[in-house]
């Protein structure tokens, strides 16, 4: 586990972690007190309504995957000070930390358009709330067998052990960092993409919602048994979108 890995943070570690965390409430302040007052109701989409989309996604992904992410940085921060200390090359783990996010904005880019199409095709309300019970079903349920695919799992092995990751694809300098935190993020995301698009069941502007997911990202990666953890809430998600059904 990650969280047994990294059982203390040295002084030059800290301001790592402090600038992930300032990251994170700056996105939940957001979320909290602007979201609401920058994505009011939309009836006709022009291009800033459309960019201003991808801001709240973006934003958004930064709030609910960066709290995960923080033990894979830290690890990345002391494998880098360990190299330090042998006077070998290394890279500020900030660079891996862009090349991380770069995964989840090429993500929002994509999400953004399927909304805007899923609001031209009515199935969402102007509120970004799905507006079919037979969409919102789907959702649940095809979310719910992806979390049984061995696809998924092999992603969640390595968000959780990114140790082996890490130790046939580190490269030196900055290019390297970015490329590793890039693989890395794109393990992320086959890992948690199919359950960020479930914010179109409830809402994508439902606070509760998007805390719920982040707190399932969080247990699947960095608790105990998450794995199993992950399967379990497979399950719950079929069933509840055949509940949708009846």
């Amino acid at each position: 586990m990650l969280t047994k890995q990294i059982k203390w943070l040295e002084k030059s570690q800290r301001p790592i972690l402090l600038t992930v965390t300032a990251c994170i409430l700056l996105s939940w302040y957001y979320l909290v007190f602007e979201m609401a007052m920058n994505m009011s109701p939309v009836l006709q989409w022009d291009a800033f309504d459309i960019f201003m989309l991808f801001v709240m996604w973006a934003i958004m992904m930064a709030g609910m995957m960066l709290p995960s992410a923080i033990p894979v940085i830290m690890l990345v921060s002391k494998m880098n000070k360990q190299r330090q200390t042998r006077r070998a090359p290394y890279t500020h783990a900030f660079y891996f930390i862009v090349g991380y996010l770069l995964v989840w904005m090429l993500y929002c880019a994509v999400i953004t358009f399927t909304q805007y199409w899923l609001h031209r095709f009515s199935l969402l309300t102007p509120m970004m709330v799905s507006a079919m019970p037979g969409f919102s079903a789907l959702l649940l349920i095809v979310a719910g067998i992806y979390q049984w695919t061995g696809f998924k799992q092999r992603c969640l092995q390595y968000c959780r052990s990114p140790l082996s990751l890490f130790s046939t694809k580190w490269k030196e300098g900055i290019t390297g960092a970015i490329n590793l935190g890039f693989l890395h993020g794109q393990y992320c995301l086959g890992c948690c993409w199919v359950l960020m698009a479930l914010l179109f069941v409830a809402g994508v502007m439902s606070l509760k919602w998007i805390l719920a997911l982040t707190i399932l990202v969080l247990i699947e990666k960095i608790m105990p048994m998450g794995d199993q953890f992950s399967r379990i809430v497979g399950v719950c998600l079929v069933l509840l979108g055949f509940g949708v059904l009846l």
